[in-house]
């Protein structure tokens, strides 16, 4: 295993900084990691095996001083439990992935945004994706956001766990997705409906639409439901991001997928 100590490293302007347990260990398992940093302090015990793959990769691990680590965070608000993996970004999935990235899987959920244009909104939602448990993420090659910095830096690392999937043409797709027995259930503010049970036992597609003018008329059409959050104040909407959290809060809440509080030394 090649260990040192200190920051000295040369970097890749596009690589990304990733932290926490899990993430880590699921970069390792894409072999896309560089490096692994240290902190000063952290009961490497349980760090012991992602270590130990590491090594068997050839991946270098640095041992920083609690300051020399702080300072290559950057302010940037990581979960990092002590441990930091330089990581080659992931790139956005081809469309024919979609039904390899969905096979196999029980009671899938997608998040298809439509012409979500704003990276700090597409990266909160791909956060918000990946935190409650969505398979993959669609997205239309035109009027939409791509994958770039800002998107990567917002989404505090989930743009590197979660598939993203670009798309020619998005209502075909989801027409698509609907052959393969998918549920697609589109996000309107106006409608007086709340998320249904249907949703609970469907594989199911979860449609938000754009920051201004909500879901395209085709789009809207080719739903086979459509879901509004209630309001308690007088504010009329949400922000796309922050109705993207709520949703699939929600929705996976109905489906029994989220799983209790991890202790704090393991949450991702």
């Amino acid at each position: 295993m090649s260990r040192t100590r200190g920051t000295k490293h040369t970097q890749d302007s596009q690589d990304v900084m990733i932290g926490g347990v899990h993430p880590v260990r699921a970069l390792l398992d894409a072999n896309r990691v560089r490096e692994i940093w240290i902190r000063d302090g952290v009961r490497e015990a349980r760090l012991q095996p992602l270590l130990t793959e590491a090594g068997q990769q050839g991946v270098t691990i640095r041992d920083l001083s609690a300051q020399e680590f702080d300072r290559a965070l950057s302010g940037e608000g990581i979960n990092h439990q002590g441990i930091l993996a330089r990581a080659r970004p992931r790139d956005m999935e081809p469309e024919n992935a979609l039904p390899i990235l969905l096979e196999g899987v029980e009671r899938p959920l997608v998040l298809a945004l439509d012409g979500v244009t704003d990276p700090h909104n597409l990266g909160a939602c791909l956060r918000s994706a990946e935190a409650f448990g969505v398979n993959c993420v669609v997205i239309p090659k035109d009027n939409a956001a791509s994958l770039n910095q800002t998107v990567r830096k917002t989404s505090s690392g989930a743009s590197e766990l979660i598939p993203v999937v670009r798309v020619t043409n998005l209502v075909r797709c989801l027409k698509g997705l609907q052959t393969m027995g998918f549920w697609v259930l589109g996000a309107a503010g106006e409608v007086q409906s709340e998320s249904t049970d249907l949703a609970q036992n469907a594989s199911l597609v979860l449609v938000m639409g754009s920051e201004g003018q909500g879901l395209r008329r085709l789009t809207r059409e080719v739903c086979d439901g459509l879901v509004s959050i209630p309001m308690a104040g007088r504010m009329e909407s949400l922000n796309v991001s922050v109705a993207t959290g709520v949703l699939l809060f929600d929705l996976q809440t109905q489906r029994g997928a989220l799983r209790p509080q991890a202790h704090p030394e393991e949450r991702v």
